[in-house]
């Protein structure tokens, strides 16, 4: 096994140890105050139910998502049309489900930057722009949406606009998706047409309610907030599944890999906030837009605030013993949209200078003292680094960058303590996620 010389190893680890002055640029660049305007915006439209009026200008998901596309349009305008803005759409019938109660025309806003180097490798932000209130098929009566969800719509526009101002090797879309109360159409139909047109997908971050910091629980902290990740790909096989008893891997799977690199790149970058990883899915029960894309066997992950306020979500606007119901724009704290909209542009940006992840990692070193790798070679990559951590650890909390190699072996660290992994890492320092070992070799 090819060893990296000392001197060598010594000079990597400073050169990929520092962090990018342009991250920063990124938070500095974030406005509360644009994130306002916008989340003010989508709520003055009344409703943003999805089978709401589609003809106004003034009220209605019409007249939203035709406000959300004008404003991607400006940006790509002011960036020598850097953008691709478009529609997606699908028609989702009456009684496909309780909640669609007429044929409806589910509508996405998509605005793609393309990359210089792989133009067909995507990494998402994404914001729902629908709303509802306490019924689910009521889709007359004010429902204003403020944090949910206009705070993550309002978030990937930001992002767009901050982001924009930069090149990047991997393309980037900005993603606003109908129909998720009624069922998480958008994000199915957009999933079809991904699969159909083959592009492939680094992963989705999902953008949930960013706004609020004052829990039901009477929490408040405008630091907190969480990243749920399902454990391993809902679209593993039989034999991937056996693996798992004998080799490990139930808390490794793509999506669980994306949560630990945005904590990771917070923790760097924003060391103020506290990334919750939360090991599920989604909310005990519950559902959101980066759901489809798991199902569909890509790394998705829900972003949102950590403390909810279960008073303000899918109510009608009202006041019932002493409490204010309904998800208005007194509720919603913008610089706290603000540094959640940063925590994804800076992840976003990280991903997309980044070269892609190697496609084969092997492991071995069973019954040896020393745990052994291959991976396979990624053009763009300098160099590649190993991580490993604790079997209980939730974090990659060790890391040896290790050169241009295509394996290497970690004397005196036994494969059965750790759980493992290899990233590919950039000319500027920038990493893919870690990919746990998916082959091994004796």
């Amino acid at each position: 096994m090819q060893k990296i010389p000392l001197l060598l190893f010594l000079v990597s680890t400073i050169v990929f140890s520092q962090t990018d002055q342009r991250i920063y640029d990124i938070i500095d660049a974030v406005s509360a105050e644009r994130i306002e305007n916008d989340i003010t915006t989508l709520a003055n439209f009344g409703t943003r139910h999805t089978l709401s009026d589609t003809v106004s200008n003034t009220r209605g998901i019409g007249a939203a998502r035709r406000w959300i596309k004008g404003e991607f349009d400006k940006i790509s305008s002011d960036c020598n049309n850097c953008l691709e803005v478009s529609f997606q759409r699908d028609l989702v019938e009456k009684g496909t489900n309780q909640r669609i109660v007429k044929d409806v025309y589910v509508v996405n806003v998509v605005a793609v930057q393309k990359g210089t180097k792989y133009p067909n490798r995507y990494i998402i932000m994404s914001g729902d722009i629908d709303s509802r209130v306490s019924d689910p098929t009521n889709f007359t009566d004010d429902s204003p949406g403020a944090n949910d969800n206009a705070s993550g719509m309002a978030g990937t526009i930001e992002a767009a606009r901050v982001l924009s101002k930069y090149e990047f090797e991997n393309s980037i879309i900005y993603l606003g998706l109908s129909g998720e109360e009624q069922g998480l159409f958008g994000g199915q139909g957009l999933v079809k047409q991904m699969k159909a047109d083959g592009w492939d997908i680094i992963g989705i971050f999902n953008n949930d309610m960013i706004g609020n910091i004052k829990g039901v629980d009477g929490i408040i902290s405008n630091v907190d907030f969480r990243i749920f990740s399902e454990p391993v790909p809902a679209t593993e096989t039989e034999d991937q599944r056996r693996a798992r008893r004998f080799y490990g891997g139930e808390v490794d799977g793509i999506s669980r890999q994306l949560a630990r690199y945005v904590y990771k790149t917070t923790k760097t970058y924003m060391p103020e906030m506290n990334p919750m990883m939360i090991y599920r899915l989604d909310r005990f029960g519950r559902g959101g837009h980066h759901r489809p894309f798991n199902d569909a066997g890509y790394a998705g992950i829900r972003i949102m605030e950590a403390h909810e306020n279960y008073t303000q979500q899918h109510q009608d606007i009202r006041t019932e013993n002493g409490i204010d119901y309904g998800d208005v724009l007194e509720h919603v704290n913008f610089d706290y949209a603000r540094k959640l909209t940063a925590v994804n542009a800076i992840s976003l940006a990280s991903l997309a200078w980044a070269p892609p992840a190697p496609t084969t990692v092997e492991i071995g070193g069973i019954v040896e003292p020393s745990a052994k790798f291959k991976w396979s070679k990624i053009d763009g990559a300098v160099g590649y680094k190993i991580y490993w951590r604790d079997t209980t650890s939730p974090t990659w909390d060790n890391s040896r960058y290790v050169g241009d190699v295509t394996e290497y072996t970690l004397d005196g660290i036994v494969i059965d303590n750790y759980f493992f992994g290899v990233s590919a890492v950039g000319e500027d320092g920038f990493e893919s996620p870690v990919v746990f070992p998916n082959a091994v070799f004796r």
